[in-house]
Order: C-alpha cells, then sequence, then structure tokens
C-alpha cells in the first residue's frame, strides 16, 4: 500500500479520499488553490500545496503544479477525485512518465470510453446493447440529416469529447435538427475543446441507471449494486437512490453482467460506473465513468464496501480483498446533493459567505461535505455544498429518514436547493418510485 498520496481535487471529494487514507495509514497530500486557503481539506490533510490562483485551469488543472507538488512532497500517488483531471488521460500518462501512480484506470481504458462515440462502437462490437444511432461521427449537417431518416426522429445529437448535457441538443424534425447540430458542436467545442459530435435516437422518457463496479490487475471484476439516477435537469443529476426501484431481478441480472462485459473488454483496473438508459425491459449503454462517481455513498451505505478502498488497492496493484458472493445489498439509500444554487431562478449559483450551518444526524444518516461555518464559497468551482445521504431497512424508511435529515439541515447566508429536494422527496410520484428521466417536467417547469 502507498505510504503517502496527494489528492488532486477540493470539497467534499478531497475530505472523502481523506477519511479512508486516515483509516489505511495512509499519509495525504492536499493541493489548494488562492480561493481555497481556507477550505476544509487543506486543514485535515497531513500536508497541503498552494498550486496557483483561483481558476482551475491556473490550479486545479494545472498538470505541471500537481506533478511538481507530488514530487516536492514525496507522494508517490495522485487520486484525482471526480471533475478536474478524474478522466484525463494525458494526466494519467504524465504521471507514469514521472513515477507517479495514478489511482485509476490505465489511460488506454480512459481513452476508449472518455471518447463516446469510439467506447459505444466499443460496447456494441462486444455485444453490449447500444441506442441506434450514428456510424462513428457525424460532420455535417446533410450529415445529419440522413443519419436522422436512417434512425428516426426524435434524435440526439451529442458532444463525443463529455458529458453533463454540455454539446447535447434534441430535434424533433429535420427544420429543428438543422438548427440545433450547428449549436451543439458549438458548445461542445467550448465545453471540451473539441466539435465532434455523434448521434442517437431519443428515448422518450427512459430511466437513467447505473452499476457500481470495480476491478483489480488479476481479472477479478465485480459490481457492488445499481443505483437510479433519473431525477435529472438538464441532465445533471439532483437526486439519486440504491438500488433501483421497479425493475425485474432478470434485468437487473443482464446489466450487471454487461457492465462487467464492457468493463473487461477495455481492460479495466479500479472503481468505474457503468450507465444505462432503461426502456421497460430493454436497457442501452449510454456511457461509462472511468472515476468514482459523486453518487458513490448510496451504494456504499446499502453494501457496506467502502469504494475508496477499493481504489486504493487496485491501484498499489493488489488484488480485491473480496468477491462477488461477499457483496449483497441491505436496505435502500438515497442521496439528495445541496447545491448552492437558487432554484426559483433557473438554478443560478449562489455563491457568497455561509454565515452559520448544521448538518443533520442520527440513525441512518452521513453527511458528505467541506463547509463550515463562517467559509466563503468562490464563484470559481461546482456548486455542490453537501451530499445528504439517508439509509433504511426499507425504502419507505429512507425516505422519513431523509426527510428528517433535510428539516435538521441548517445552512445561512447562501440559498441552497435544500427546499427544493425537501419537495422532490415528499412529491407522490417520487414515492411511488420507477420514475423515469421526465420526472422533473412532469411536477414543474424544469427539465
Amino acid at each position: 500500500m502507498f505510504h503517502k498520496i496527494l489528492i488532486a481535487n477540493r470539497g467534499e471529494i478531497a475530505i472523502r479520499i481523506i477519511r479512508t487514507c486516515l483509516e489505511m495509514g495512509v499519509k495525504t497530500v492536499a493541493v489548494y488553490s488562492a480561493a481555497d486557503r481556507d477550505a476544509l481539506h487543506v486543514r485535515l490533510a497531513d500536508e497541503a500545496v498552494a498550486i496557483g490562483p483561483a481558476p482551475a485551469h491556473d490550479s486545479y488543472l494545472n498538470m505541471a503544479a500537481l506533478i511538481t507538488a507530488a514530487k516536492k512532497t514525496g507522494a508517490e500517488a495522485i487520486h484525482p477525485g471526480y471533475g478536474f483531471l478524474a478522466e484525463n488521460a494525458d494526466f494519467a500518462e504524465l504521471c507514469a512518465e514521472n513515477g507517479i501512480t495514478f489511482i485509476g484506470p490505465s489511460p488506454e481504458a480512459i481513452r476508449k470510453m472518455g471518447d463516446k462515440d469510439n467506447a459505444k462502437r466499443t460496447m456494441s462490437i462486444a455485444g453490449v446493447p447500444v441506442v441506434p444511432g450514428s456510424d462513428g461521427l457525424v460532420t455535417s449537417v446533410d450529415e445529419a440529416v440522413e443519419t436522422a431518416k436512417r434512425i428516426g426522429y426524435p434524435v440526439l445529437v451529442k458532444a463525443s469529447a463529455g458529458g453533463g448535457g454540455k454539446g447535447m441538443k434534441e430535434a424533433k424534425d429535420e427544420d429543428e435538427l438543422r438548427k440545433v447540430f450547428p449549436e451543439a458542436r458549438q458548445e461542445a467545442a467550448a465545453a471540451f475543446g473539441c466539435g465532434d459530435v455523434y448521434m442517437e435516437r431519443l428515448i422518450i422518457g427512459p430511466r437513467h441507471i447505473e452499476v457500481q463496479i470495480a476491478a483489480d490487475n488479476f481479472g477479478s471484476v465485480l459490481t457492488l449494486g445499481d443505483r437510479d439516477c433519473s431525477i435529472q435537469r438538464r441532465h445533471q443529476k439532483l437526486l439519486e437512490e440504491a438500488p433501483a426501484q421497479g425493475i425485474s431481478d432478470m434485468l437487473r441480472l443482464r446489466m450487471k453482467k454487461a457492465a462487467i462485459r464492457a468493463a473487461e473488454t477495455v481492460g479495466y483496473s479500479g472503481v468505474g460506473t457503468v450507465e444505462f438508459l432503461v426502456d421497460h425491459n430493454a436497457f442501452y449503454f449510454l456511457e461509462m465513468n472511468t472515476r468514482i462517481q459523486v453518487e458513490h455513498p448510496i451504494t456504499e451505505r446499502v453494501t457496506g464496501v467502502d469504494i475508496v478502498a477499493l481504489q486504493l488497492i487496485a491501484a498499489a496493484g493488489e488484488p480485491l480483498p473480496i468477491w462477488q458472493h461477499d457483496i449483497t445489498v441491505h436496505g435502500a439509500a438515497i442521496e439528495c446533493r445541496i447545491n448552492a444554487e437558487d432554484p426559483n431562478e433557473g438554478f443560478r449559483p449562489t455563491p457568497g459567505r455561509v454565515k452559520f450551518c448544521h448538518f443533520p444526524n442520527g440513525l441512518g444518516v452521513r453527511v458528505d461535505s467541506a463547509m463550515y461555518s463562517g467559509m466563503v464559497i468562490p464563484p470559481y468551482y461546482d456548486s455542490l455544498l453537501a451530499k445528504v445521504i439517508a439509509w433504511g431497512a426499507t425504502r419507505d424508511e429512507a425516505i422519513i429518514r431523509m426527510k428528517r435529515a433535510l428539516r435538521e439541515l441548517i445552512v445561512e447566508g447562501v440559498t441552497t436547493t435544500a427546499d427544493f429536494q425537501r419537495g422532490l422527496i415528499e412529491n407522490p410520484l417520487f414515492k411511488k418510485g420507477g420514475y423515469d428521466t421526465s420526472f422533473l417536467s412532469k411536477i414543474s417547469n424544469l427539465d
């Protein structure tokens, strides 16, 4: 196992990694920008290194600064968390060139799954179901129109190099496609530095279900259950739960087998998530996230497995310490993302000073956060403040505990999405379960 690792991230995920490292006897190095000098992850790590000005491209995305910090402190490995450089194959290669272990899959695996068009073709060859779409990249409006005629409307134009809804546009007919196609390419180029797009048939009202996997260098690939991530706003997840409700045992088994096949096909090592669109009893490969997910705590809660520990073990070249028969799912868990955003103003970010905060506690409740009373939320990064996780022996009990937890949560000084999340939990459609990605459009004017 590593003696010391550097965490190339900030906020709650940096603290989450520090906690596991403390339990495993691994020392940690935090990095911070000028805006994060007083951040909690800086205070909790064994060491901390300043890496640049506030903008992410000058600090958390500064590969040279991160490598220098690792060498300066004697860190043997770098954990990228999620976001920033977590799925950057060039950074993984740079780590290797400098004798530093990248805590994640190989650069080859990242590249195979990071390019969404290539990933889709790879999965199709491997026998994993994929959504009908273009045969590779679509480079012109006329080609897009011809593709749409073949696969049928409505269609989705998608950025090949990224995710999170950026560079993604829907079209219900040819006129709309001719309008949104160049918009998708421009948005993709601005967000990811690459304007390549491909197309898929748009599945109306699917469910977004993902399977957590873990793998090592000895041929072991495990699944740690599934999660329903269908409650989204503009392809950004708001609330997740594990396990997914209202799907048959046979469909769940088929998705798990497909997730294992996907990992084996690209020679995957580490933890990752294979995401599927589910349309009734059919499912289609969406993408593979070659990193830890924001919503990993709910899987940890229902399985009792420390997913960050598995990352460290696999990256250290050790075999996973568990077998598939060791993994069982107990009860149900829900995660609500609490962001510094104003839902009444289109989820406008609300940076500022947190005058006071109080986190919920009690049986079955967990909070992952880097927030504290008096801290200043900078405007430069993701607006996630906290993840509130509630577990129950049954889904109904998990919902009751989440209601209690959200009622206990206090954040003063900035507007958050906590009240909005309370409304989601109370909604009859949510309580019923089996909702799909059209959930928000059914209960409000949001999408």
